[in-house]
């Protein structure tokens, strides 16, 4: 690891990619050396994907994030640094000032170099970055569809082999699937549809399927979107942009995901510029964008990341979707969450939330267990009535009296 090491100065700006593409076996390596002061990692990680603490490395390494995690939660206060930043413009933040990247590549059934399974703020980086430091996984078939990358621009290569993480399945339980009922029902053929991660974009996704000729368009491919396109229900025949492909910047779930992307070109991996892009998604009709929320309150604005008093997630790219299907004719954004927390003592519906992640006029779509409601248009008593009605009826009076 000696020619590894020499790559590394104090002071470096290092990227590490997240989600299903973190280099993990080169991170356990890098672990173990002599590291150099004043290391700046960068990362956007995904909580039960990426669990590397940078800041336990030295005395004097540092972390920005732009998502919190389970795992950060012991990092050092002094030198972690929670970057709050819309997907979209995480992107053209790294596009400037990285010094060093760390990915993960695969070859392809054809023996082409490609990324792995993640491609969101990958040519921003390749564009800045002066070292390039890459894991191949010799146990990975790359996605037929995630970009190539010429070995001359890498730097040092580090070899592995190692499956990837798994995405659990998700636990889908009564009100989930109320819930994906409810979102399943505003969604028409020929919709072009944004999912997330978790039991209610999974009931979402197993109640489309009496849905025809629907698109993909989003940051993230899981096993319920590998079903409907191959059952044909996602087909992208109606998309004006991008027909009959779809668009992601991830993929995570099973092996069985990984494997049907080994040979499924049509799934297509861009980046954030891309993906969260406004510009581009307008010119999307029927663009309907699902995302979820900690609480909203009466006044229609969105918390979807911090919980008592502490960051649990991160900004992420929900606000992205939600302008953008706006911006989109025929466009809807759905905001899809559980109407109480802890076993039912704690309404998420509530009168003030307790941070900003999407103002009172980025909202359109509410969902509960409850109903659904387009608060978009809506003055401000009448979408007061509309949340309340959403909100668990145990809760509804007490709403009443504070709004």
């Amino acid at each position: 690891m000696s020619s590894l090491a020499e790559l590394l100065q104090p002071g470096q700006r290092i990227f590490v990619a997240g989600s299903s593409n973190e280099p993990a076996g080169l991170l356990q390596a890098m672990s173990q050396l002599d590291l150099p002061a004043d290391l700046h990692f960068i990362q956007f990680p995904i909580g039960g994907y990426n669990n590397t603490d940078f800041t336990a490395w030295n005395n004097s390494a540092r972390l920005t994030t732009f998502f919190m995690t389970p795992a950060l939660r012991q990092a050092d206060p002094d030198r972690l640094h929670f970057q709050p930043m819309h997907m979209r413009w995480v992107y053209d933040y790294l596009s400037s000032n990285i010094d060093v990247a760390l990915l993960q590549v695969a070859y392809d059934r054809r023996g082409d170099l490609r990324l792995g399974p993640n491609a969101d703020f990958a040519a921003a980086v390749l564009g800045s970055a002066r070292i390039v430091i890459a894991e191949l996984n010799r146990q990975l078939v790359a996605p037929a569809g995630c970009p190539r990358i010429n070995p001359a621009r890498i730097d040092y290569l580090f070899e592995s082999e190692r499956p990837l993480p798994e995405l659990p399945a998700a636990d889908i339980d009564n009100t989930a699937r109320q819930i994906g009922a409810h979102v399943a029902a505003l969604i028409q053929d020929g919709d072009c549809i944004q999912t997330g991660i978790g039991a209610i974009p999974a009931a979402i996704l197993m109640q489309l399927t009496d849905k025809n000729d629907l698109g993909m368009h989003g940051g993230l491919i899981d096993d319920g979107g590998m079903a409907l396109i191959r059952a044909g229900n996602i087909n992208g025949s109606r998309k004006p942009m991008d027909r009959g492909l779809h668009v992601t910047g991830m993929a995570l779930g099973s092996p069985a995901l990984y494997e049907w992307l080994a040979d499924e070109p049509s799934v297509l991996f861009r980046g954030a510029d891309h993906t969260h892009e406004i510009s581009a998604i307008r010119q999307l009709p029927n663009f309907v964008s699902v995302n979820s929320a900690v609480e909203i309150d009466l006044h229609g604005q969105v918390n979807s990341e911090v919980a008592g008093g502490r960051q649990i997630s991160g900004t992420g790219g929900a606000v992205d979707f939600m302008r953008s299907a706006r911006a989109s004719a025929g466009g809807r954004s759905i905001v899809a969450m559980h109407a109480t927390a802890r076993g039912g003592s704690v309404s998420r519906i509530v009168r003030r939330v307790e941070l900003v992640t999407a103002l009172r006029t980025d909202i359109d779509y509410v969902v509960t267990e409850y109903g659904a409601a387009r608060i978009k248009d809506l003055p401000h008593d009448a979408r007061v009535d509309a949340l309340i009605e959403l909100a668990a009826p145990q809760f509804r009076e007490a709403l009443r009296g504070e709004a």
